[in-house]
Formats: structure tokens, C-alpha cells, sequence
């Protein structure tokens, strides 16, 4: 190895294993910068074993591969210490060979263990210097690992969150079809304050609603729930849609902790085959004809919700029983470094697949935009009203 000094390893100061350890907030990620560390700079092989609810998983190996296992126990893997810092035994790979040196260090912080790392190399076994440094890096390592698994238990919850709540919309009148679909970004990051919602409202009439809370996290999730709660009281009164979203954004607007939002509310009227727009800072929605062509619908645009400025207006556009309404959240169109109308135009030269259910719309508006890799978190609601059995039959 070319860290070697004679016989012995040459050991790098602890302020490098600070930088080679822990670069991400990935758990197996910090693991294999830990055995990589020690390689270069320890030992002729390492491997790391966390455990995770009683399972113990090795997720790390750089190295000499052959060293990590005892051939006296017929080549499973070495044996280790369950003593921190004690040297495992030495032992022999083959007659005439040198002998073999493992240490093993549990990988533990402030009384908790996450696993264990072991040393292995042959020739002279490792010195107290060598053995504090093993030990060094594995308290940087279960640093880490602790902030990786805490960060992850707290990204489960919001994530947790956000689909309970966006796969639990209100129901809408058995005249309108309905089909959403939620996406997070990734599957580390935290979730943002995306959602959909339908609400039953008089006349047959329902009202179909997607905001999107700026920023991502538990604070946006909690913050989008409270949106989603404030909004379906408001249009429980059933106002016209740029009322609601007046009364909204006024009430929000109080509250200096919440986050702006951007919402589009769309009343739906099966019986007149109209339906009413209202956007508040939110992306337009599109139409697919029967055919399966799209195109976008042009909807006054409000500032966020917030804000306290008002001005926000409604307009009626025909809706037939052939159409496909798409309600989406930005994540869904725009691209980094894209022109938001060449996202657009993206969105209605799609095709969805004419004679499907709403169900098979909204998965091809997903598919086709390749929303399973998006940069921001997606949700969409399409909708469609529900055919009417011609006269005098009752479609039994």
C-alpha cells in the first residue's frame, strides 16, 4: 500500500478522517468512506456491519476481500470482538503465510451501538496509536450515522404525513370521476406541501382543488394541512371560486408563520357541463378532448395566497363529458434551466389514451412527462364527468 511506511501503516491525522467521513447524509454512504479511509491508510482490509432493528447488515468492504473471512472456521467471515478496541486473534490463511491481525471497534455514540467496523491486515499487529485512530474513526462514523438516521426517521414522518393527507381527499359527487397521484422527489428528501382536494358541494356542483405550499419539510407538510383545512371550510359556503380563494388568502395572510401558497380551484358542474376557474399564482390547468389532445385553459392569475393583496378573478369555460381536466403542481412540467412555456407545450403535445378511464389519464400524463424523476414534488388530479346513461335507460 502506498501509505505504508516499512512494516507499519502510515497513519493520516485525525483532521482527515473528519474530511473523508461523513460527506453526505447518507448512512451506507458514510460507511464506505469509512472502510475507504481505513484502507488507505490502516489496514489491508475493512468492512463495516450496522444493525438495524436486531439485523446486522455488512454495507461496507475496501480492500483485500479474501482477509475479512477466518479459513479456520471454513471461510465465514472472521470472527470479531465484542470488546471495543481488543484485537481479535491471529490467525493463519494458509501454512508458511503470515499471520492475520483483525481489530474490531464497535461503531457507537453516547451509549448507543449502530454496528461494528473491523481492521484486518497481515504481517505485525496493530500498535495503540493505530488502534486509537481506528477508534477515532469510528466515533466520527457513529456521529454521522446517528444524524443520517435521525434525519431519516424525520423525513418518514413528513413523507408519512403528506400521503396520509393527499391520499385521503374529501369525495366528490358520483357525477365527477377522480383520480390523483402524489409523487415525492427522490427518496431522501424531505417532502414539500403539494396536494389535491374535492368538495362536495350543492346542485351536484363539486369543487376540485391542487396548492402547493413553498419550500419542502415538515413545517411545509403541517403548513399545507392547514391550508387544506382552512380551505374546505371556506368553500363549504360555497362562494364562487375567487371568493374562496379572497377569504383564503385573508385569512392566511394573519398569520405571519405560514408560508405563501399557490392554489387553483376549478367548480365543476356536471348538469351544465361548465366549469369555473380561480387561480391563485398557480400554473394553468389543461384539457385532453376525447381524442386524447390537450390544451391549456387561460385562468386569471392571482398573486399567492398570503399575501393579502386579493384580486383574484373566476372564469367559465365549457366542460364536456368527453374531456379530461388535469389539475397539477408545478413539479410535474418545469425542468432547471427550461423555459416555463417549452414545459407547457410539453405538457399539452402529449397524448393520452382515448376511450381510457381517468385513472389511465392521469397515469399517462405521469408517464409521458417522466414524473417518476422530477425535480420537486408532483401532485395531480385529473377529472372527468361521469357519462350520463342515455334517456330512458337506467345504465342497471
Amino acid at each position: 500500500m502506498s501509505d505504508r511506511d516499512g512494516a507499519h501503516h502510515h497513519l493520516r491525522a485525525p483532521a482527515e478522517a473528519l474530511e473523508a467521513i461523513g460527506t453526505t447524509d447518507d448512512e451506507r454512504t458514510t460507511c464506505r468512506e469509512l472502510a475507504a479511509f481505513l484502507f488507505r491508510t490502516l489496514c489491508d482490509a475493512a468492512a463495516v456491519d450496522v444493525t438495524v432493528e436486531g439485523r446486522t447488515e455488512r454495507v461496507a468492504v475496501a480492500g483485500v476481500g479474501h482477509l475479512l473471512r477466518d479459513p479456520l472456521q471454513g471461510g465465514r467471515p472472521a470472527v470479531r470482538a465484542v470488546d471495543e478496541g481488543h484485537p481479535l486473534r491471529s490467525w493463519t490463511l494458509r501454512p508458511g503465510s503470515a499471520p492475520v491481525h483483525g481489530l474490531s471497534v464497535a461503531l457507537a455514540r453516547q451509549g448507543t451501538s449502530y454496528g461494528t467496523v473491523l481492521a484486518v491486515r497481515t504481517g505485525t499487529g496493530f500498535t495503540d496509536a493505530e488502534a486509537a485512530a481506528l477508534h477515532f474513526a469510528a466515533r466520527v462514523t457513529a456521529v454521522h450515522v446517528r444524524h443520517a438516521r435521525r434525519l431519516a426517521a424525520t423525513e418518514s414522518v413528513a413523507l408519512n404525513l403528506q400521503r396520509a393527507l393527499v391520499a385521503d381527499p374529501g369525495r366528490p359527487h358520483p357525477n365527477l370521476l377522480v383520480a390523483g397521484r402524489y409523487l415525492p422527489v427522490g427518496t431522501s428528501a424531505l417532502v414539500g406541501g403539494d396536494w389535491f382536494e374535492t368538495v362536495r358541494l350543492h346542485f351536484g356542483r363539486t369543487l376540485l382543488v391542487v396548492g402547493d405550499v413553498m419550500g419542502h419539510g415538515l413545517d411545509a407538510a403541517v403548513d399545507m394541512n392547514a391550508y387544506r383545512s382552512t380551505l374546505r371550510e371556506v368553500a363549504s359556503t360555497d362562494l364562487a371560486p375567487h371568493r374562496v380563494l379572497r377569504q383564503l388568502d385573508a385569512l392566511v395572510a394573519e398569520d405571519p408563520a405560514r408560508r405563501p401558497a399557490t392554489c387553483l380551484l376549478v367548480r365543476v358542474d356536471p348538469a351544465r357541463g361548465t366549469a369555473v376557474y380561480a387561480s391563485a399564482g398557480h400554473l394553468p390547468p389543461a384539457v385532453f378532448a376525447a381524442d386524447g389532445t390537450g390544451r391549456l385553459v387561460d385562468v386569471p392569475v392571482g398573486p399567492p395566497l398570503g399575501t393579502g393583496l386579493g384580486g383574484y378573478e373566476s372564469v367559465a369555460h365549457p366542460l364536456g363529458e368527453e374531456d379530461t381536466l388535469l389539475l397539477y403542481t408545478d413539479g410535474m412540467v418545469e425542468r432547471r434551466g427550461e423555459d416555463i412555456d417549452a414545459s407547457l407545450a410539453r405538457l399539452t403535445a402529449l397524448r393520452i389514451p382515448a376511450g381510457g378511464g381517468v385513472a389511465e389519464a392521469a397515469d399517462a400524463v405521469v408517464a409521458g412527462l417522466d414524473a417518476q424523476h422530477a425535480e420537486d414534488d408532483v401532485a395531480v388530479l385529473a377529472a372527468r364527468i361521469r357519462a350520463r346513461p342515455p334517456h330512458g335507460q337506467t345504465g342497471l
